[in-house]
């Protein structure tokens, strides 16, 4: 767990942090808008980023005048950006691995005529147990 995301403020420094009232931090809490963590007893334990969080739902409600049900919005739609984000970094270091793979990889007809893949510079296996006799005979010129 990062530092900043370590449930060490009660509501009280929390609230103090972020310049509200602890009943704000309730209300804010009954909402969803920010949810700390709670100790076996049930008391609130606030983080750096939760405090960074509570200070972002005023700046909106204050200064933006966005209301708390479209602020809950905002934050749910963050929320999911920054699971896409994610989301797509993986898939890039994945994509970007499959390529690295395929790089060093050749393909090539098996003794059964299957693809297969291969390391530069090796050849397909040979078949084992071919019992075929070809017979060539050039066509007659005319």
């Amino acid at each position: 767990m990062q530092s900043e995301d370590l449930p060490v403020y009660v509501i009280s420094v929390a609230a103090e942090l972020a310049g509200l009232h602890a009943q704000t931090l309730r209300q804010y809490d009954r909402l969803g808008l920010v949810t700390p963590s709670r100790t076996r007893g049930g008391g609130r334990r606030y983080s750096a980023r939760d405090v960074q969080m509570l200070r972002e739902v005023q700046r909106l409600s204050q200064e933006e005048g966005v209301s708390l049900a479209g602020i809950q919005r905002i934050l749910e739609l963050e929320s999911e950006v920054q699971r896409l984000r994610d989301h797509v970094a993986e898939l890039t270091a994945q994509l970007d691995s499959a390529r690295a793979i395929a790089q060093n990889r050749v393909f090539a007809a098996g003794p059964d005529g299957q693809i297969v893949a291969l390391r530069p510079g090796q050849r397909p296996a040979r078949a084992t147990s071919g019992t075929s006799l070809v017979v060539w005979r050039p066509a007659p010129r005319s």
